[in-house]
């Protein structure tokens, strides 16, 4: 497929995403985060790096918009040109950069037991 999106096939695709703390130098920080600390996120999977924590404050002003960020958006969408969101916390000044790595094809199928409309997937459940 040349546009991410959906197909006939009953596969779709979704941007996986990295969200990294970013910081000014020598700033004092007040969520447990550090520079350069960060997830992933795969479909649906978040990942932490082994031995990192991620604050549960921080990671719920994120999940609203990472389903949203994972899917194709149109160029005049602010989701789409705005890639930083502020800590939850107004005394901290770090911020969390989300970026697209990678584009990861998902079949209706495995992710869901509803069939939609119209979907030719033959392994689709009815």
């Amino acid at each position: 497929m040349s546009d991410p999106g959906t197909s006939d096939d009953g596969t779709f695709e979704l941007y996986d995403l990295k969200v990294e703390v970013v910081a000014p130098p020598g700033a004092k920080i007040y969520c447990g985060a550090r520079p350069g600390d960060h997830f992933e996120l795969h479909g649906e999977m978040l990942r932490l790096p082994p031995g990192q924590g991620f604050s549960i404050y921080s990671l719920a002003t994120l999940l609203p918009l990472l389903p949203a960020k994972q899917r194709p958006l149109d160029p005049h969408d602010w989701m789409a040109t705005d890639m930083e969101v502020a800590c939850p916390d107004p005394n901290c000044p770090t911020r969390f950069r989300i970026t697209r790595t990678g584009l990861r094809r998902f079949r209706r199928a495995d992710v869901t037991a509803v069939r939609a409309a119209g979907c030719r997937d033959p392994e689709a459940p009815r």
